[in-house]
């Protein structure tokens, strides 16, 4: 389950899109483009932290995040 730790509504761009934290769950409300993470254990083929890419609304990511940071859309980050 999700929200028992509490969560930041994170919508807009720039520092206005930025959630500073530890997080588990990302919960998109809304098409939403992730820009960045400053730590994530979600990784690509080569290792990277994966950064740039869009999830759909209603969707959720899990895993480990530090300070979200989106280009658009809305979402909530679920405390860890």
């Amino acid at each position: 389950m999700q929200g028992q730790q509490g969560g930041v509504y994170l919508t807009g761009s720039g520092q206005t899109g930025t959630a500073l934290g530890k997080f588990r769950v990302i919960h998109a409300l809304s098409t939403t483009v992730i820009n960045s993470f400053t730590e994530t254990n979600i990784v690509d083929s080569n290792g990277a932290a994966v950064t740039n890419f869009t999830l759909a609304a209603g969707t959720q990511l899990g895993g480990q995040f530090k300070d979200v940071a989106l280009t658009s859309g809305t979402c909530i980050c679920y405390y860890a």
